[in-house]
């Protein structure tokens, strides 16, 4: 069945890039409505913004959403994850600035705010996104690819010269709550050296150390280190869990990102759904629904970082 939530989530928080305090809260809603942003600020004009693949606008550090009229919400990346990873399939996110809070650099916060208040059933089967064909997309040494599967899995590989991180890779079946027992508190990370390019372009301007894990060489610059060893990659997954739920509903296939951004990942989406013959509709079943992503999530197993 479909999800949502069983009453208003409230998060306040400074936006990684516009370094502006925002306030956003995840509201209920009705089966079949999906997940929206609604800017709150926006007084003139449409300010409902779908969380959908086709709105994005690529860009290399987060995803960006823009409806018709320009209106824009972004790095929505880890609060998607975070619906997603319970489970929420309808939900209207209300948000009083350009940009969703960035909090500790990953989705634990939203995932524990989310599971604290509950998930309501609603009386609609879930809409899942079966992948029929392998689809891949590659750009400048990056790959992303879909496969056929009966459910949703996630394998992804990194190479970074910094040797804090170097080369690491994971694969995860996405079922019974792995997302928020394995994922959901992995950090965004960054480079010493990207951090000074991106504040020169008044870029990054919330990030801290307390939000983020910036590596410079082999050295972790962030107190208390990583929370994990393998937390770049597991980060990285986070991510493209939250890029592939722009599908509009879970998807049933299995991801393989290499050296994959969130750029690529929107390429991906745009690919299969443009491609005739790679996907279908599913109304799924209760078998079916019983592997997707947040089917079997307890509030204790999810991680007490955030």
């Amino acid at each position: 069945m479909q999800n949502t939530l069983k009453s208003p989530v409230v998060f306040e928080g400074v936006g990684l890039h516009s370094g502006a305090q925002v306030r956003m809260v995840l509201r209920p809603a009705a089966a079949g409505h999906g997940i929206w942003f609604r800017r709150t600020d926006i007084q003139i004009g449409n300010a409902m913004i779908p969380a959908l693949w086709d709105v994005v606008e690529r860009t290399a550090l987060c995803t960006r959403l823009v409806n018709r009229s320009g209106v824009t919400v972004s790095t929505v990346e880890h609060v998607m994850a975070a619906l997603a990873g319970c489970g929420v399939h309808n939900a209207l996110i209300e948000i009083d600035g350009p940009e969703v809070p960035i909090l500790d650099g990953s989705s634990a916060p939203f995932v524990r705010g989310i599971m604290a208040r509950g998930i309501r059933r609603l009386a609609a089967p879930v809409l899942a996104f079966q992948i029929l064909q392998p689809i891949s997309v590659e750009k400048d040494g990056a790959r992303a690819t879909l496969l056929p599967s009966d459910r949703f899995q996630i394998e992804f590989h990194i190479d970074f010269a910094d040797a804090a991180i170097g080369r690491q890779s994971l694969s995860l079946d996405m079922r019974n709550g792995t997302f928020a027992r394995e994922l959901c508190d992995s950090r965004t990370f960054c480079r010493q050296a990207d951090v000074d390019s991106m504040h020169a372009n008044g870029l990054a301007l919330g990030g801290t150390l307390d939000n983020a894990v910036v590596v410079d060489g082999d050295a972790v610059l962030s107190p208390g280190g990583f929370r994990y060893e393998d937390e770049a990659v597991r980060h990285k997954m986070l991510d493209a869990l939250g890029d592939l739920s722009l599908a509009g509903g879970p998807i049933m296939g299995h991801y393989i990102g290499e050296r994959a951004g969130h750029a690529l990942t929107n390429t991906l989406l745009r690919k299969v759904f443009c491609t005739p013959g790679s996907v279908r509709t599913v109304l799924c079943s209760p078998e079916q629904a019983s592997v997707l992503p947040g089917q079997g999530l307890v509030l204790s197993e999810i991680p007490h970082v955030a």
